[in-house]
C-alpha cells in the first residue's frame, strides 16, 4: 500500500482535484512546462497543405468581401433599420472574427509550431467568438418569436436599446465562456508530448496533452461545450419549428416572408451547431474526420452564414445592388 506522503494533490479551478505520484510530480516540475506546441496541420504532405492554403485563400477572397459588404450595406442603407438586419450585421461581424481567429497564427506563414501563450490566445478568441455567435442566434430567435407571435407589441418590445442589450449580452456570454476555458487550462502541467493533431489549438486536445489524469476536466468540457451546444441546438429547432407551424396555419399577409426567414435561420443553425456538436460531444476520443469537420466549422461555414441569409432576403440584395451602383457612379464621376 502506498504511503500517503508519496502522492501530491493538485487542485484545479472549480475545485477539481488531481492526485499524482510524488516522484512523477517532481519529474514534471524539474522538466518544466512546454513553451510551444506542434501543429500537425490539415495534411501530412507539403503539396496538399499548399493546395488547401490556396483553396482557402481563394475562398476568403470571394466570401470575406461579401460579408464586409453586408455590414456596410446595413449600416449605410436607412431602409435596413429593422432589428433583424441589425442582428444580421453583428452575425456577419462575429463570423468574420470567428473564422479569422484561426488565421492569426500560422496558416499562411507555414509555421507548424505555436507558443503556449499563442495557443491560449487563439483558443480564447475561437471560444469567445463561437460562444458569442451562439448567444446571438438565440437573440435572433427571440426577435422572430416576438415578430410572429406578438406583432402588435414588436415595436415596444424589440427597441433599439433592447437590441443593443441583446448584442452586448451575446458578446459578454462569449467572453465568460471563453475565460472559463482559459482558467481551467492555465494551471495544467505540460511536460510530455506536445503535438496537437489539428491545425489550430482545440481545447479538448490541449487538455489531453497535460501530464495528469484529465478525465474529470474532459467531462467538464463535455458538459460545458458539448451538452450545452446540443441543448441550445435542440431548443432553437423546437422554437423555429413551432414558429413555422404558427406561420403556416396563420392568415397574415406576410407569412411567406416570415416562413422564409425562419427556414433561413434553421439552415444557419444546422451549419453552425452541427459541426460543433460533432467536435465537442466526443471529447474522450479522436475520430478521422475531426480535422476536416473542424476546418469547415472554424474557417469555411462561418463566412457562409451571412451569405446564405442575404441570398434568401430580397431587401438586403436590393440594398446591396443599390450601394454598389452608387459607388460605381461615384467612381465614374
Amino acid at each position: 500500500m502506498h504511503d500517503i506522503k508519496s502522492f501530491v494533490t493538485i487542485f484545479l479551478p472549480l475545485n477539481i482535484p488531481i492526485v499524482i505520484p510524488l516522484q512523477e510530480y517532481t519529474k514534471r516540475m524539474d522538466s518544466g512546462n512546454h513553451t510551444e506546441f506542434v501543429l500537425e496541420g490539415l495534411a501530412e504532405t507539403r503539396e496538399l497543405q499548399v493546395f488547401l492554403c490556396i483553396l482557402l485563400l481563394t475562398f476568403y477572397v470571394i466570401i470575406l468581401p461579401g460579408n464586409i459588404l453586408i455590414i456596410v450595406t446595413i449600416l449605410k442603407d436607412p431602409q435596413l433599420g429593422a432589428p433583424m438586419f441589425f442582428f444580421l450585421a453583428n452575425l456577419a461581424l462575429m463570423d468574420i472574427c470567428y473564422s479569422c481567429s484561426k488565421m492569426i497564427v500560422n496558416f499562411f506563414s507555414g509555421c507548424q509550431t505555436i507558443s503556449f501563450k499563442g495557443c491560449l490566445t487563439q483558443l480564447f478568441f475561437i471560444q469567445f467568438f463561437g460562444g458569442a455567435e451562439i448567444n446571438l442566434l438565440i437573440s435572433m430567435a427571440l426577435d422572430r418569436y416576438v415578430t410572429i407571435c406578438h406583432p402588435l407589441h414588436y415595436v415596444t418590445v424589440i427597441t433599439k436599446p433592447a437590441c443593443w442589450a441583446l448584442v452586448v449580452t451575446a458578446w459578454a456570454g462569449g467572453f465568460l465562456h471563453s475565460i472559463m476555458q482559459i482558467i481551467i487550462i492555465l494551471p495544467l502541467p505540460f511536460c510530455g508530448p506536445n503535438k496537437l493533431k489539428n491545425f489550430f489549438c482545440d481545447v479538448t486536445q490541449i487538455i489531453r496533452l497535460a501530464c495528469t489524469n484529465t478525465y474529470s476536466l474532459e467531462f467538464a468540457m463535455y458538459i460545458n461545450s458539448g451538452l450545452t451546444t446540443a441543448g441550445c441546438f435542440i431548443l432553437l429547432l423546437i422554437s423555429y419549428g413551432a414558429l413555422l407551424i404558427k406561420v403556416r396555419t396563420g392568415v397574415s399577409q406576410g407569412k411567406t416572408k416570415a416562413s422564409s426567414t425562419c427556414i433561413t435561420h434553421i439552415i444557419i443553425i444546422f451549419i453552425m451547431f452541427g459541426p460543433a456538436i460533432y467536435l465537442y460531444c466526443h471529447p474522450f476520443h479522436d475520430f478521422p474526420f475531426d480535422k476536416m469537420v473542424g476546418f469547415f466549422h472554424i474557417v469555411v461555414f462561418p463566412l457562409m452564414n451571412p451569405m446564405i441569409y442575404t441570398l434568401r432576403n430580397k431587401e438586403v440584395k436590393v440594398a446591396m445592388w443599390r450601394l454598389l451602383k452608387n459607388c460605381n457612379m461615384g467612381f465614374q464621376w
